[in-house]
């Protein structure tokens, strides 16, 4: 099933990152990947194949949030095989004319179009040497079904200390929402905003020792899975008994709004993404055409996390060469309190799926106006 396949790519991507802010998605590379496996061949083949086992069937066809958009560009002159063409519909092929403006506009006018104008550029670098360019598009828009307020937060410890951030913080009755999970990367406290549609954003907030190389897979991996630990035991929360005026369980969230976005050059990572062969000089995509290879494949994405909603866009591309009073308090109530006050991973999901549109570490968050 490709949402298994996509999540376990994501995760392996994830353990490769550094501290730094950033973030990926295996959903974006994921379809390239099929496509390229189709119609490969020899070791080439085989190396795409463990990646991406499965045709990409993401089932979002009907999602009111989230698209995603594929397309190819071959050269004027590239004879491609009858296969290609009677199975790849007309509609995601395109033309390269050799004319590098020409076609870098073409492409770019195409990548804005598909991500709402968040990610204005394919890219990879359009030459005349450049035989096709396999490109896919995924934007989200969620609102969240309970909004956060905008909050004061300046944290007293830890790597954010005494840094005037653009905090958000919101009361819920929902305790379920937060939970802990005991992975191979310690506790984790995995938060569930829930989008107001059908994609959710999950925080992730690991003990302070832990980056996103080992929190971000461990959260994918603790999707779907039941709590192992109570959710008192999580890295940032704290639990109390207080007066109030009924005995409903809160729980307070406070949390910062943020900013990610990367650029990833996949061919410093080739194998991870099967492209190792692929991107070697031969004949690797009979399918398509003769002796083609990869010579670029990079990712561009952004994803905005604020007190309304998320918003998150990806490009991806392959190239290939030719080679009141107060009421009285009567009750007793439960308070869970959870403080994302340092470096944190978030995962944004596909509900009905569980596939993991794309992950990514904070460590610099907006500031306060």
């Amino acid at each position: 099933m490709s949402t298994t396949a996509t999540n376990a790519l994501t995760a392996r991507w994830a353990s490769t990152l550094d501290g730094g802010q950033t973030v990926v998605s295996g959903a974006g590379i994921y379809p390239l990947l099929a496509l390229l496996a189709r119609y490969a061949a020899g070791p080439a083949r085989d190396e795409l194949l463990a990646v991406a086992p499965d045709p990409a069937r993401f089932d979002l066809d009907r999602s009111p949030t989230t698209r995603i958009a594929l397309a190819t560009w071959a050269r004027r002159d590239l004879p491609l095989t009858d296969r290609w063409l009677r199975e790849v519909p007309a509609a995601m092929r395109g033309e390269l004319t050799g004319d590098p403006a020409h076609d870098r506009a073409a492409l770019d006018e195409w990548a804005a179009t598909h991500t709402d104008g968040l990610i204005p550029r394919v890219p990879v670098q359009v030459t005349p040497a450049t035989a096709m360019v396999l490109a896919s598009a995924l934007s989200l828009r969620t609102d969240w079904a309970e909004p956060f307020r905008d909050a004061w937060c300046q944290p007293t410890a830890g790597p954010w200390r005494d840094r005037r951030l653009a905090g958000l913080s919101r009361l819920s009755h929902d305790l379920d929402a937060l939970r802990a999970a005991d992975t191979a990367a310690g506790p984790l406290s995995l938060l569930t905003v829930r989008g107001a549609e059908d994609v959710d954003v999950v925080l992730a907030l690991g003990t302070p020792e832990r980056g996103a190389a080992e929190v971000l897979p461990a959260a994918i991996g603790a999707l779907g899975t039941p709590s192992a630990l109570p959710v008192a035991a999580g890295p940032g929360v704290d639990e109390q008994v207080v007066d109030a005026f009924d005995d409903r369980p809160e729980l307070l969230v406070s949390t910062v709004a943020f900013t990610a976005a990367a650029d990833h050059d996949l061919l410093e990572r080739a194998a991870l993404f099967g492209l190792s062969t692929a991107a070697g000089d031969g004949d690797h995509f009979p399918g398509i055409s003769r002796l083609l290879a990869v010579s670029q494949a990079r990712q561009s994405a952004t994803a905005t996390f604020s007190a309304t909603g998320f918003r998150a866009a990806v490009v991806t591309a392959v190239a290939t060469r030719a080679g009141s009073a107060p009421p009285r308090l009567t009750a007793r109530r439960r308070r869970v309190r959870l403080d994302v006050d340092r470096p944190f991973g978030f995962l944004a999901v596909h509900r009905p799926t569980g596939l993991v549109l794309l992950a990514g570490w904070v460590t610099d968050p907006d500031r306060r106006g």
